[in-house]
């Protein structure tokens, strides 16, 4: 869920080699510093490590890949990741200018099928998946976020893999791709709600939704107002602040003992994230992928109001 619409601009991303930088902590420093998206490739000319279910593939030599809109302050970046490791001079790095170029296209060469939980998987345009009862989500993300690569949008998959969503209502707040929404779908949900601010999102949502033929049972919205009173579950992968911002809200429209699954949360913002939702959520313990965690639970029958 985007504050601001990037649409129909100048993109530039920052390319750097990690050599012994952990990948995880490179990243929380890229999203730092506003990056839409990240990637993680091949610096060398290793093969492809085969990774296991919603895992990130890595390589024995990895290449990072942020993607930042054109007034970023990538000196900035640059002056931080040397602070934050201690480093007298980066690895080989680059910035190139993305003008007037589809980059999603760009970004879909290293988007391959994956799997999350033990029948969903999350494949590139028409991949065929050969797996018997896979649950295959046909994806091109466009111009929004969530392709399943990133940890926050894997954790939130395996959860819903997990659970039975059979004729449920389910809202995704903050819906980016629209893929948690038509992935709920084709786990058996009954209607799923995506909604977001970013107009981009709400439009590759739509067209994610017909390419899986989901369209009829997906409703878009980007008002909060126009959202059905009570949802059995409730989906937000976003980011801590909105997260806090929009507690009430997202737990008003979760019926009494609705599922909710919370991510887009790095580690040191767990409890205030928590704290906010605790009048009314009953978590279970978080689930931690690198520096990313999810916040899972259920609505209490009976709860204080705030």
């Amino acid at each position: 869920m985007k504050d601001e619409v990037q649409a129909a601009m100048e993109w530039r991303q920052f390319v750097m080699n990690l050599e012994t930088l952990p990948a995880d902590r490179v990243e929380v420093v890229f999203a730092r510093h506003g990056a839409e998206a990240i990637t993680f490739s091949d610096a060398g000319d290793g093969a492809i490590l085969e990774p296991g279910p919603g895992e990130t593939p890595l390589w024995n030599d990895v290449r990072i890949t942020g993607l930042f809109p054109a007034a970023a302050d990538l000196d900035g970046l640059r002056a931080d990741l040397l602070h934050s490791f201690g480093l007298d001079r980066l690895p080989e790095n680059r910035v190139e200018v993305l003008e007037d170029r589809a980059w999603e296209r760009e970004w879909l060469k290293d988007f391959h099928p994956m799997q999350f939980g033990k029948r969903l998987w999350v494949c590139p345009g028409e991949s065929a998946v050969d797996a018997v009862g896979a649950v295959v989500v046909h994806l091109d993300p466009g111009l929004a976020f969530g392709s399943g690569t990133h940890p926050t949008t894997a954790l939130c998959l395996e959860w819903l893999e997990g659970l039975d969503l059979t004729n449920r209502r389910v809202l995704d707040f903050g819906c980016g791709s629209g893929i948690l929404s038509i992935a709920s779908l084709l786990l058996g949900a009954a209607t799923a709600t995506a909604l977001d601010i970013d107009p981009q999102a709400i439009t590759a949502s739509r067209q994610n939704a017909l390419h899986n033929d989901v369209a009829r049972k997906l409703v878009t919205t980007m008002d909060v107002a126009a959202l059905e009173d009570e949802y059995d579950v409730v989906v937000a992968n976003i980011l801590a602040a909105p997260l806090i911002r929009h507690a009430r809200a997202i737990c008003d429209h979760l019926g009494s003992g609705g599922k909710i699954a919370l991510s887009g949360i790095m580690e040191n913002q767990t409890e205030e994230v928590a704290a906010a939702y605790r009048n009314w959520i009953a978590f279970e313990p978080p689930a931690v992928r690198g520096s990313w965690v999810r916040l899972a639970g259920e609505k209490r029958h009976v709860y204080a109001m705030p």
